[in-house]
């Protein structure tokens, strides 16, 4: 298949690996890169997308806890932005674990629409879900659900999927040494019937009109090129988009598998000896027929506001903006879903939505994904601890701090990137950052 690239292709797999950190620009943006305490360069295909020196450690900067930025390798980053999302939409990240994805599809829909994020292993849909908290996502939804029943759910629902699908992982043999000991033909071609699989229940959730876009981090044809022309074959109403390439990056070979679909060619592959980045591919799929909208999908009602008086009061105290959406309640437990949300009863949802916090006996708790979603403009009381201070990393490390004046809750930020919740007494600063976060850093 490299042929003549072949020895270039062999000799990158003992150069290191790229990293990079792709921007919250719901949080960040111009203001961070004239600030950044790290060595930063564009990854040319990733809006945000920058890659950082060996010598900057972003995971153990606060600013990582604040969800300024979420580390993700470069190549990882192409699939999001070629879905091309869009504010308004209803999309779906079939196969979303860890989020990295998934928190760039948000960063495109600017908080507008209704985003689905789902993971079929409870564990890795819990660190979906956490990822998700820490970025500060309101649209989101996180299920943790197979693929058959959410299209039973959803037929036809979506404007746009992504299907970053399970693989053999040949892509990351650099990055990863266990993904190499882990291969086997045997696996390639499990994932690329499991690939099959996940395809044809996307198909069927896409809306005419929609946009599905495929992806693994493997290099095997089967996976690849020959699960795109099998898929196609299957489902005619569906066509490969031709998109721009970015340089370093290559068209799908139509000599790696037989029966190849047409325009094969206009799917994308990405070496690690042509770019900076590991190995992946994709395709950009297109359904025929014209957008429309579904009115047989029932739509969660949510809570009544007298029925919000604890939440109301806290709002009332603390917030300077009023929150829109659908409240909706599990248990004790508030979260507030994007409007006109479909009902997601019956399925296994970790995440309906922003959760808001706790509602106890005659008061109100907020929770810290609340605060990772605010801004310190609306919120009535925020107290800044600098990033490069021993106070913040004594707040992270769970410890009560001397801050603050005026009894109540404060908004507790990094250089004005909000952080997590303390509520302040007598000129001390209770710590309210979740136990199960607190670490010391660098």
């Amino acid at each position: 298949m490299l042929l003549e690239e072949y020895p270039a292709f062999e000799e990158s797999f003992c150069k290191k690996s790229f990293h990079a950190l792709r921007i919250n620009q719901k949080k960040a943006g111009e203001e961070f890169l004239k600030r950044t305490p790290f060595s930063l360069s564009c990854v040319p295909w990733a809006d945000g997308g920058y890659y950082y020196g060996e010598e900057d450690f972003p995971g153990k900067h606060p600013y990582h806890e604040a969800g300024v930025y979420y580390i993700q390798e470069p190549s990882a980053m192409a699939p999001a932005e070629y879905l091309e999302a869009k504010p308004g939409e209803r999309i779906l990240d079939l196969c979303a674990a860890p989020g990295g994805k998934s928190t760039q599809i948000a960063d495109k829909m600017q908080g507008k629409g209704v985003l689905v994020c789902n993971e079929i292993h409870p564990a890795r849909a819990k660190i979906l879900s956490e990822n998700i908290e820490r970025m500060g996502i309101c649209n989101a939804i996180v299920t943790n659900e197979t693929p058959k029943r959410l299209m039973e759910a959803f037929p036809e629902y979506f404007d746009r999927i992504l299907v970053d699908a399970p693989c053999s992982g040949e892509g990351m043999f650099r990055k990863n040494e266990a993904a190499g000991e882990e291969w086997s033909l045997e696996n390639v071609a499990l994932c690329a019937a499991r690939q099959d699989e996940i395809l044809g229940y996307a198909a069927r959730m896409l809306r005419p009109g929609g946009r599905l876009l495929y992806s693994t981090c493997t290099f095997a044809p089967e996976e690849n090129e020959g699960s795109v022309s099998r898929f196609l074959a299957r489902f005619p109403e569906f066509q490969i988009c031709k998109v721009k390439k970015e340089d370093g990056m290559t068209g799908g070979y139509r000599r790696a598998v037989l029966d190849a679909a047409e325009q094969i060619e206009d799917t994308i592959r990405l070496f690690p000896h042509k770019l900076g980045g590991e190995g992946h591919y994709l395709a950009v799929l297109q359904k025929e027929g014209k957008p429309y909208r579904f009115s047989k999908y029932r739509e969660e009602r949510g809570i009544l506001k007298k029925d919000l008086k604890e939440w109301l009061r806290f709002s009332h105290e603390n917030l300077k903006k009023e929150l829109d959406g659908t409240f909706l309640n599990f248990g004790e437990q508030l979260y507030l879903s994007p409007g006109e949300v479909p009902s997601f009863r019956g399925l296994k949802t970790l995440r309906p939505g922003l959760h808001l916090g706790t509602n106890k006996k005659n008061r109100f708790e907020p929770s810290h994904a609340l605060a990772l979603a605010l801004e310190p403009d609306e919120v009535c009381r925020s107290f800044d601890f600098p990033s490069d201070g021993s106070q913040i990393r004594q707040y992270l490390e769970g410890q009560t701090l001397m801050a603050g004046n005026e009894k109540g809750w404060y908004l507790i930020t990094t250089d004005g990137y909000s952080i997590g919740w303390g509520k302040c007494s007598d000129g001390r600063m209770k710590n309210h950052y979740p136990k199960g976060l607190r670490k010391k850093l660098q």
